[in-house]
């Protein structure tokens, strides 16, 4: 931009990116300093990738990417050619809740709601890598997500749900009522 240019356009560079969000391919010129986060909240209007510290801490941002759980505010949208991403949003099929999403209104894990789909997304994590954790296995899974409304034992109890649901044994109501 030269002195003389009072146009306030800046010639910023791009860069394409094609990816797969819960199960769609995108495809979009990004700035390469564009976060993640902000591309699926802004340009794929995603609403359940929430934005809270911007500094890795609290985890709100949480998505699956290539199966893995990465903050999305430290993440550059850049970074995500080629892979598949997975946000809240992927889960329900038909209209049903995912069973991780069941569990949570089921054991009144939700909250405010603000860190839901973070720790949704890193409950499907710690559930696909580790079937039947153990209460300590689920608080070490989802220590880098933070509720601040410190609701922590209801979100544990919703992923041991969740884990008993997914892995076809009992849920907790059916051993509640035997």
């Amino acid at each position: 931009m030269s002195a003389d240019d009072t146009s306030g356009s800046l010639d910023r560079p791009t860069e394409d990116i094609s990816l797969s969000i819960n199960g769609e391919s995108v495809s979009a010129e990004v700035e390469p300093r564009h976060k993640l986060s902000d591309f699926l909240r802004d340009a794929q209007d995603l609403r359940g990738v929430r934005v809270g510290c911007e500094h890795g801490v609290c985890g709100a941002c949480t998505v699956l990417m290539d199966g893995q759980a990465v903050k999305s505010c430290l993440t550059y949208a850049v970074q995500a050619d080629g892979t598949e991403i997975e946000t809240v949003e992927g889960l329900a099929e038909d209209g049903a809740l995912h069973p991780i999403q069941e569990a949570f209104h089921e054991e009144h894990a939700l909250q405010c709601g603000f860190c839901t789909s973070g720790f949704v997304m890193a409950s499907k994590e710690l559930l696909d890598e580790n079937p039947d954790p153990s209460k300590e296995a689920v608080e070490k899974g989802l220590a880098d997500n933070i509720c601040r409304c410190t609701g922590y034992q209801n979100i544990y109890d919703a992923v041991l749900r969740a884990a008993d649901r997914m892995d076809g044994e009992s849920t907790v109501d059916e051993e509640e009522e035997a």
